[in-house]
């Protein structure tokens, strides 16, 4: 059995760790807003380089303080990736703004800013970046588009916590970067949680009064904001585990490179190739294409994802699943054919072919540190297997 994720592989050793940081808590009773808050949100600017960080409720709310802060509201515009979680263009819609999806670019799935270009309008006021299954989107060519047309960007790191573009840490680049601890997220927490960074200073400290109700000082509401606080238990819990994020980090990516050294020794899988995306007439003999970090790039593999061609990825799927070997669909359903974005304007869902056709051929398959080499020869062989059929 090698499940897609599991949770316990990592948190079961720190157990003795976790009952002590909960009974701290515990017995502080300062439940919101306390010390472990600030401990954390110091560890988070070490980690990703930018000036401040803000403990947030959750990574969707990271992104909609975010917004929020930015003012943006009803008659703006927001690029979002249509390839993506659904958080980010909800957040968009939330704030009576309306989201335009963009394509993918099919070699790292990030979105295509060319398409952000020849969608922006007057109306358009920010951009929002997803640095998608743990690699950074293109920030030179998306920061670059953003000064040209005045756009503020917000990164959505949700996936990407510690990766990195030409250096600098994935969030630390735009006007905000969020996160999430969701216990999926490479950085797991136990529940909900999520972060926010910036390097402005006013920003930043706009978003801290947001994140409480608007107030300052207490009782006091010159803006309408909401409860965006961090439980401080799921603060301390985080910064047990923030220790070993490294090591984390390295043994995803360890085991991303066992993936990239065997695989591609099967017939009819390949790595991807920025200079052939083989979006269309793709050869008979090829089935799956695997996943590219892009130069500059540092990868933190929240997910390694297939493209499974001509059809076969729901077979693939099938067979992988009944030899208990862990797999998932992100995602399924672009954002643009979503039922409750059938109402925004046409014109904000055009042009999304590539993101339609890689959401009928993505799969991804176990990634997570503790998998032991046992379990990814399990999950090469069932692969070879299926392709020898």
């Amino acid at each position: 059995m090698v499940p897609l994720l599991d949770v316990n592989a990592q948190n079961h050793p720190l157990e003795a760790e976790f009952n002590a940081a909960f009974q701290r808590v515990f017995k502080s009773g300062q439940f919101i807003m306390g010390p472990d808050i600030a401990v954390l949100e110091s560890e988070l600017v070490a980690l990703t380089g930018a000036k401040h960080a803000l403990g947030i409720s959750s990574g969707t709310d990271a992104i909609l303080l975010a917004l929020m802060a930015l003012g943006i509201g009803p008659g703006d515009e927001v690029l979002v990736p249509t390839f993506t979680f659904f958080a980010t263009a909800g957040c968009v819609s939330r704030t009576g703004a309306t989201p335009v999806f963009l394509d993918a670019d099919p070699v790292t799935f990030n979105l295509n800013v060319e398409d952000a270009r020849s969608k922006i309008t007057p109306h358009t006021k920010a951009i929002i970046p997803v640095h998608l299954f743990g690699q950074c989107a293109d920030m030179d060519a998306v920061l670059a588009l953003a000064k040209e047309h005045s756009l503020r960007v917000i990164e959505d790191s949700a996936q990407s916590l510690g990766a990195a573009y030409q250096g600098h840490g994935s969030g630390s680049l735009g006007d905000f970067g969020c996160y999430s601890f969701f216990p999926s997220k490479n950085l797991g927490g136990f529940g909900d949680g999520g972060a926010l960074v910036c390097n402005d200073d006013t920003l930043a400290d706009h978003a801290r009064i947001l994140r409480n109700h608007g107030s300052n000082p207490k009782y006091y509401h010159h803006f309408v904001g909401a409860n965006f606080r961090l439980d401080s238990l799921q603060a301390a819990m985080l910064n047990v585990k923030l220790p070993h994020y490294a090591a984390y980090t390295s043994a995803r990516q360890a085991n991303a490179a066992y993936y990239l050294e065997h695989l591609p020794q099967i017939p009819g899988i390949v790595q991807a190739d920025p200079t052939n995306p083989l979006t269309s007439d793709i050869p008979s003999d090829l089935s799956i294409i695997l996943p590219y970090a892009a130069p500059g790039n540092t990868h933190i593999w929240n997910q390694f994802t297939l493209r499974v061609l001509h059809g076969k990825r729901d077979a693939l799927r099938d067979l992988l699943q009944s030899q208990k070997i862990g797999c998932e669909i992100y995602y399924p359903v672009t954002m643009d054919q979503q039922k409750c974005f059938t109402d925004t304007p046409a014109a904000s869902r055009r042009g999304c072919e590539v993101a339609h056709q890689l959401a009928s051929e993505v799969l991804s398959i176990p990634i997570y540190p503790e998998l032991t080499s046992t379990q990814k020869d399990e999950v090469i062989a069932a692969i070879a297997s299926f392709l020898q059929k």
